[in-house]
């Protein structure tokens, strides 16, 4: 999944995100990349596959929270793997090159979204060994989390816990989806903490 800005939006506002999914969501850091052309990117990857639909959803609930302020044309969300752009290292033009780029050297290709020259291979294998995927099950809490959606998504299984249903046992499974979630030690704490607070709204509706 690939969460991308354009200018005049730039580091500055992604970098919130960055920061964000790791502090708040718990997650490890997405990669970052110039695109060659006209934009800096958050690569995110996911250690199971899921849907475009939960792609996307996740995406927008990453933008609602931390790029609420900025306009629709200079946001692009990728979260269907037929649409997503080759993976940098590419010659987007001449002498204009995409790349994976390191935290403290994102700021300087704001303005200018491209390496000049091919990136060093090695450098690249560097960065994206540090690199970390996002569990499913953490993935699955953070959509409830983010408030994308009233409940989890039907296409979405936290192991072990069924499918939320749309059906009348929805609320039932939306608790079951939500006391997993916060009885699961491999969660990330404030996405259990979420979840607790999830539960106590569910009871107080029931």
């Amino acid at each position: 999944m690939v969460l991308e800005l354009r200018p005049p939006a730039g580091w500055a506002q992604l970098s919130s995100v960055w920061t964000g999914v790791q502090s708040d969501l718990g997650f490890p850091p997405p990669a970052i990349a110039v695109s060659g052309v006209d934009a800096l990117q958050l690569w995110f990857s996911l250690a199971s596959p899921t849907s475009p639909s939960a792609g996307e959803l996740f995406l927008q609930g990453l933008r609602a929270r931390y790029l609420p302020h900025v306009g629709s044309t200079h946001v692009r969300l990728i979260a269907d793997a037929a649409q997503l752009p080759s993976a940098p290292p590419l010659e987007t033009s001449p002498d204009r090159w995409s790349a994976f780029v390191a935290p403290d050297l994102a700021s300087v290709f704001a303005d200018t979204p491209w390496l000049d020259l091919p990136p060093n291979g090695e450098g690249q294998a560097t960065l994206l060994r540090a690199l970390e995927p996002i569990r499913q099950v953490a993935f699955e809490a953070t959509l409830s989390q983010l408030s994308v959606i009233e409940e989890v998504p039907a296409d979405l299984k936290l192991s072990g816990l069924p499918k939320v249903a749309t059906s009348e046992q929805g609320g039932a499974d939306a608790e079951r989806f939500l006391r997993g979630v916060m009885n699961d030690e491999s969660v990330p704490m404030a996405l259990r903490i979420e979840a607790a607070k999830g539960l106590l709204g569910h009871a107080k509706r029931s």
